[in-house]
């Protein structure tokens, strides 16, 4: 939902054809709680979540002659701006695969619903339907582990224990039914 005191497309234009600060500094105000908001939730950290701020505005800023109304949305630009950079983030996190693959798939679930109200309590339940509306298509093996991780909130010791099965299987299992998901979101998303 647009903020109706806000004119974002107005502004996104004035900053990429006369590079006004004012105008970039309404947008910065609007979309930085948004954007920290998504930070904290994907990328765990409050730091990490006020770089995702600053890099992502920054990017705004420096990107904003690519934006063009007929296309879409200010907010729908800002927001693909802000999950490539979010992307980038957690490719460049140096942590265990486990803990990046933790995160995978929300990302592109959560672009769907981002529009939103950022504090939306709703949101989460929009993204568990979508979640379990793919869950089908995966191998029963693969449902249980990503059903468990998503919906359940288990670790993956948890479930390794749970179903004594190696903890690198349920990790192989995991990556294999995320790379899934993930490929027949895009897939739909690309057909919508």
């Amino acid at each position: 939902m647009e903020n109706t005191d806000l004119d974002l497309t107005a502004l996104l234009l004035q900053v990429s054809t006369q590079r006004s600060k004012a105008a970039y500094a309404q947008l910065f105000h609007y979309f930085a709680p948004r954007i920290r908001h998504y930070g904290l939730r994907h990328l765990r950290s409050e730091t990490r979540a006020m770089e995702l701020v600053q890099e992502t505005l920054l990017a705004v800023w420096q990107k904003a002659a690519l934006y063009h109304p007929e296309k879409g949305a200010p907010t729908t630009w800002i927001y693909t701006v802000m999950r490539n950079q979010c992307f980038d983030m957690l490719r460049r996190q140096q942590v265990s695969k486990e803990d990046l693959v933790a995160e995978d798939i929300w990302p592109v679930l959560e672009f769907q619903a981002v529009e939103e109200e950022a504090n939306d309590p709703g949101e989460n339940d929009i993204l568990t339907r979508q979640l379990s509306h793919y869950l089908h298509l995966l191998p029963p093996a693969q449902q249980e582990v990503v059903r468990s991780v998503y919906l359940q909130d288990q670790t993956l010791q948890e479930i390794a224990d749970r179903l004594q099965v190696p903890l690198g299987t349920v990790k192989s299992r995991l990556r294999l039914g995320l790379a899934k998901l993930r490929e027949q979101i895009e897939q739909e998303q690309a057909h919508d």
